[in-house]
């Protein structure tokens, strides 16, 4: 599988990639911006989520609701989300409404709606967006937003909840936004990636007709967010008084997935060997065979996905089980099937992994937004969007390092513990 894959630079900075595939009437449009958690500064935890949702509040030209009602209006679905690296927005639409997703997206990439009222009540809907997901949820938030994060990392950058502090959201001003949007939402700063039925010239062209008259800016130099790998086991442990079993969470410091690709790969196959669905190594001990755990799986730096991210990450092994008093049986089990996976294993037991993660990612490329989605991340951070119809070969050739992968970066050195203790119902 792939597609005709064209790239094109405007002259405000704007980079801009199409991918033509015209199997279906179908086609996608994902703004990537390189701006997250990582770009917030101290005082200003959750500031990107809530810019992602200010830019949902109309634009220059179109009144607040008008996009949703555009969108789908015209047989279309939309949304963003915010990650430690980019914030991101798309579009998915039958191929005739391309111009109408371009419109949309440039319209408020140059001028967004800031003002007192969209501010005000952006920030109640980001609190109350915490309050249900995370705050009155049986383990809300765990691992990945308060636990695991400042037990493997030092820094604010790094280690801070991304998700954001009441006091700080309050705190917010309209000044802020304004600087963040003039610092972040440069076009110079961002990526548009058109997936599916769109010829590559004509795609380009209406990119330039709707976004080349915004104006140049300087893209913020992107500080380094490096740091050095742990010395030693750390853990934590905490109360959730709504969940109703405990649950463990074992985070491990991984390769730079740009910086070390190889390895960082390898790491994804020992991820899926020990925790990727019915089959994988943990499952099979920790709930089928020694009925341990209720379940078993695996987060990469928290999130969805392994490859939307730069270094610093890490991957999170997640369990959920009956007793406290496992725990330490539990952990033995997993540096066991880590041990074994670090001596030695067969390519018989390594096909049907990598069968697995191909064919997930394929099934998920056939959704054209994933598509612009994956390949707009990996120009965003890479400069490779090809690299999203070559992710399996370069899983591939990684196998021969999983064994030194396993024994180097799951070490118990290299990881932190956290233990959430269940305070609810039984």
């Amino acid at each position: 599988m792939g597609a005709e894959v064209e790239t094109s630079i405007l002259a405000n900075g704007l980079r801009v990639v199409v991918l033509t595939d015209m199997s279906a009437p179908v086609v996608a449009v994902a703004v990537h911006y390189d701006v997250g958690f990582r770009s917030e500064p101290p005082g200003s935890t959750g500031f990107a989520h809530l810019f992602e949702h200010l830019m949902f509040q109309g634009s220059e030209r179109l009144a607040k609701g008008e996009l949703p009602r555009l969108i789908q209006g015209s047989g279309g679905i939309f949304n963003g989300f915010t990650r430690p690296d980019a914030t991101v927005y798309f579009e998915q639409l039958p191929a005739g409404a391309l111009e109408l997703a371009l419109f949309c997206e440039a319209d408020r990439m140059r001028a967004p709606r800031i003002t007192e009222e969209n501010l005000a009540n952006q920030i109640a809907v980001v609190k109350e967006e915490i309050r249900v997901n995370v705050l009155n949820q049986p383990y809300g938030g765990f691992p990945w937003l308060t636990d695991l994060p400042p037990l493997l990392f030092d820094t604010f950058a790094n280690a801070h909840n991304g998700y954001g502090s009441f006091e700080d959201l309050d705190g917010a001003s309209l000044e802020d936004v304004q600087r963040f949007f003039d610092s972040y939402y440069a076009p110079a700063n961002a990526v548009v990636t058109i997936a599916g039925a769109a010829a590559p010239d004509a795609a380009i062209g209406a990119v330039e007709r709707h976004f080349g008259d915004i104006p140049g800016r300087r893209a913020p130099a992107r500080p380094s967010f490096a740091e050095g790998v742990l010395d030693g086991e750390r853990r934590a442990e905490r109360v959730d008084a709504l969940a109703p079993l405990p649950a463990l969470a074992l985070g491990y410091r991984v390769p730079d997935p740009i910086g070390d690709e190889e390895r960082y790969c390898a790491t994804v196959l020992v991820a899926s060997l020990l925790a990727n669905g019915s089959a994988s190594r943990l499952f099979d001990r920790l709930v089928r065979r020694d009925r341990l755990a209720a379940d078993v799986g695996a987060m990469w730096g928290g999130l969805d996905s392994a490859w939307t991210s730069r270094d610093p990450t890490y991957l999170a092994l997640v369990v959920h089980y009956p007793d406290e008093g496992l725990t330490d049986r539990i952990v033995s089990a997993v540096d066991a099937e880590i041990e074994a996976i670090a001596a030695g294993i067969s390519v018989s037991e390594l096909e049907p992994v990598l069968a697995q993660l191909t064919s997930e990612h394929w099934m998920q490329l056939d959704s054209k937004y994933a598509l612009a989605v994956q390949a707009g991340f990996f120009e965003q951070q890479r400069g490779r969007p090809r690299l999203v119809f070559e992710l399996a070969d370069h899983l591939t050739a990684a196998a021969p390092l999983v064994g030194e992968v396993a024994a180097e970066w799951f070490a118990p050195r290299n990881r932190a513990v956290c233990t959430l203790l269940a305070g609810g119902a039984p």
